[in-house]
């Protein structure tokens, strides 16, 4: 069977899935395909186009709301948040992608041509990181739980937390 870079990101995925970003490396991914690492450099450049490539299968499926900027905001940053905590570690993989500048997919983007206006981009890029630092925030909590390194919080509001700060900011649209 011939490989192809379709098989690659999905073993990438799973171990990213199973292990976490930090244990996600070509050679690994090369291992569990039964090939030598440089196999995977004929299908994919380095291994900061294997995360950008990754990051693009999170988001692809990132909604196109209508409506008012509030009501996109709000239907679009729910979509991302959901994107990002359906994968181990999406909200690292993803902050770091954005900061490279790598991948077809950026949320900023993406949220941008959503929005009206000459400061649209600001706005998306103010979301962006509001969701990606409340991930950020749950996945890695959720692992040091899981390895034992601290107990659950459980008064850690989550939920309401993320729809609270989506309301801070909505109310601020207006405002500035």
């Amino acid at each position: 069977m011939a490989l192809d870079r379709h098989e690659i990101l999905m073993a990438a995925q799973g171990i990213l899935e199973t292990y976490g970003l930090a244990d996600l490396s070509m050679r690994r991914i090369a291992t569990q395909l039964g090939v030598q690492p440089g196999a995977l450099y004929w299908h994919i450049d380095n291994k900061q186009g294997m995360l950008a490539a990754l990051s693009d299968e999170i988001l692809r499926d990132l909604p196109n709301p209508t409506g008012s900027p509030a009501a996109i905001i709000m239907t679009w940053a729910r979509a991302f948040r959901a994107a990002l905590l359906a994968h181990r570690d999406a909200a690292e993989l993803v902050a770091s992608v954005i900061s490279m500048r790598l991948g077809e997919i950026s949320p900023i983007t993406h949220l941008t041509r959503l929005l009206p206006g000459p400061r649209a981009s600001l706005t998306a890029a103010v979301v962006t990181h509001f969701v990606l630092g409340h991930c950020f925030d749950e996945q890695g909590h959720a692992q040091l739980v899981e390895l034992g390194v601290t107990d659950p919080d459980p008064d850690f509001p989550g939920d309401e937390a993320f729809e609270h700060g989506l309301a801070l900011l909505v109310a601020g649209l207006d405002r500035v």
